[in-house]
């Protein structure tokens, strides 16, 4: 019987693989510049003509190799980044499978020019469609230029899925940008035909990368993220709440300076978000994971834009807590500023500063209770060092006066709060209610005559069916027959609420829903959101010097003092340098 099997050919083996790592000229574009950091380039170009489909050129400043390597780069399977199976559960590198270059060379017209260090001349290799047609030598500095001409030239059936040169283009532009935000201390050149793309010097950090990218303002409104949780560390920025906007929004994540692809992730960090933004808010959020080797897989898929790890749920819980911590911090609050510093990163432990240091200092968890001015010591001029939280404890008592009934001013040692007292009543009810939850029940007060209440068929099913979840925020109610319920006790959240209203609204709210009851993830949350936005004290409510106090002490005893329940801010800083700037000081 004759043979029906047979071993493929190199060149047909090389376009199998090369379907798996070139999908287009951004995948192309991503190898190399890969290939260049892996051989600790510290600045690379990338030159599109035609959105890479005509040519594309990336040149670095790394290693660069002798001939023997040159050559040998171009056969599969060819790496210095791995030598043995046990390497895979550590791989440090942007490559290890030694594909990228014999693929790309496959489908393309292909040179390579490379000079390693002690090298008298430069290496020039030409492949044409797989086939190595010239090798001599060139002029060139240490470093590597790779140029693909027509790509797919080979492959016509591939060619015509290529789409149009300025979507070839933007699809290079964010696969650059991921890198970059990766790897801040590495410049970056791209250049679309005769149009500059990105232009990225060195950046110390990422807050100076984002700035560099999006603009000074857009990295001011980033706060640091910091976590650890056995071998797993986690570093990075997120956006403010009040900035958080729907629709587009950039989200990174990063390891070893590699960008890689998790939406469980990054849903993580929304769960860290709860009750602070509004629901259909979208963050920004760069993130960078470290994790102890054998922790991690990266040998999943031949793009290596995918990681698996062995316990996923301790990252997603580590990404969620991170952020979550990271909104309890006053960096997190909204400000009338506008002019504001980057974040602050702390430069990461152990590095090498190879990628700039994608890393996050940790925020205080809160703000300490207040400071009068009149506590500064001599020279300091009253004002706090750069280190020093906006609210410092002391034993004077908080300057706090209510504006137009409805806002609190308290002067801080840098400037003012401006406190929105409903929202902040909000706030302070919400995480009272769901630590009342945990605790077994809030605490209710008996009425001196029960109230009964009339209610539509629907509303009087969700008093039932949630009878047990109303008890333990504190109201005792009990269906009377028909459409009518009889209340007997309630909460007594403060001298103001009125029972009846607040009942009353709830049950409508519960019953039809609303967007803040839709963004809870339980019914215990539920009622507590609708019971702290229907029975916090109302903006024009006015309050005693006493009562003050005690919303300002009860805020900030909070877990997250800053957000209301809704995603809007409770509190609004000003600082006293944007004072000193409106005045022209």
């Amino acid at each position: 019987m004759s043979r029906t099997i047979h071993v493929l050919p190199d060149a047909v083996a090389n376009q199998i693989a090369a379907g798996e790592v070139v999908e287009r000229p951004a995948s192309v574009v991503k190898e190399l510049v890969e290939n260049a950091l892996d051989a600790s380039a510290r600045r690379v170009e990338v030159v599109l003509e035609g959105g890479g489909k005509r040519a594309i050129r990336v040149a670095d400043d790394g290693w660069g190799m002798g001939r023997e390597d040159a050559l040998l780069s171009l056969d599969r399977h060819a790496t210095s980044k791995i030598r043995k199976a046990e390497d895979l559960r550590g791989v440090a590198t942007f490559g290890f499978r030694g594909e990228a270059l014999p693929s790309i060379a496959s489908v393309s017209r292909m040179k390579l020019e490379t000079r390693a260090r002690g090298e008298e001349v430069g290496t020039g290799i030409r492949v044409e469609g797989g086939r190595i047609a010239d090798v001599g030598d060139v002029a060139r500095t240490r470093g590597t230029t790779v140029e693909v001409g027509r790509l797919f030239f080979n492959a016509p059936a591939r060619a015509k899925f290529l789409r149009s040169p300025a979507v070839e283009t933007r699809a290079v532009s964010d696969a650059m940008t991921g890198l970059a935000l990766a790897n801040p201390g590495v410049a970056f050149l791209v250049r679309s035909d005769d149009r500059v793309l990105l232009d990225l010097p060195e950046a110390a950090d990422l807050p100076e990368r984002v700035a560099q990218l999006w603009g000074e303002e857009a990295a001011a409104e980033l706060v640091p993220v910091h976590g650890e949780e056995g071998e797993l560390r986690l570093r990075g920025l997120v956006q403010r709440p009040d900035r958080a906007r729907p629709g587009f929004r950039r989200a990174h994540l990063f390891m070893a300076g590699r960008p890689f692809r998790e939406p469980a992730l990054l849903q993580a960090a929304d769960r860290g978000y709860r009750t602070t933004v509004p629901s259909q808010a979208r963050p920004w959020i760069f993130l960078e994971l470290e994790a102890a080797a054998g922790s991690v897989d990266v040998n999943v898929h031949p793009t290596k834009a995918e990681v698996r790890f062995g316990n996923r749920a301790s990252v997603e819980s580590l990404v969620e807590s991170a952020v979550r911590r990271a909104l309890e911090g006053e960096e997190s609050a909204a400000t009338f500023d506008r002019e504001l510093p980057r974040p602050r990163l702390r430069v990461r432990e152990g590095g090498d500063g190879q990628n700039g240091g994608v890393s996050g200092g940790e925020s205080e968890s809160q703000m300490a209770l207040f400071l009068a001015g009149d506590e500064a010591t001599e020279g300091d001029e009253g004002r706090a060092g750069e280190d020093e939280p906006l609210v410092q404890g002391t034993l004077e008592a908080p300057r706090l006066w209510q504006v137009h009934r409805s806002y609190i001013m308290a002067e801080v040692r840098d400037g003012l709060l401006v406190i929105d007292q409903h929202a902040a009543h909000e706030r302070i009810l919400f995480e009272e209610i769901m630590e009342a939850y945990d605790g077994g029940g809030g605490v209710s007060q008996r009425l001196l005559f029960p109230l009964t209440l009339r209610l539509s068929p629907a509303e009087c099913a969700q008093v039932e069916a949630l009878s047990g979840v109303l008890q333990g925020a504190g109201f005792e109610v009990e269906g009377f027959g028909g459409d009518t319920v009889i209340l007997r006790a309630v909460p007594h959240p403060h001298p103001y609420f009125d029972a009846e209203r607040s009942f009353r609204e709830m049950m409508d709210e519960l019953t039809h829903g609303s967007e803040l009851v839709r963004s809870a993830r339980n019914q215990h949350e539920r009622v507590a959101m609708s019971f702290a936005c229907k029975s916090a004290i109302k903006a024009g409510q006015p309050l005693s010097d006493e009562e003050v106090q005690e919303l300002f002490d009860r805020l900030f005893a909070t877990e997250l003092p800053y957000h209301d329940v809704h995603g809007r801010p409770t509190v609004v800083r000003l600082s006293s340098g944007e004072l000193e700037r409106k005045f022209g000081r």
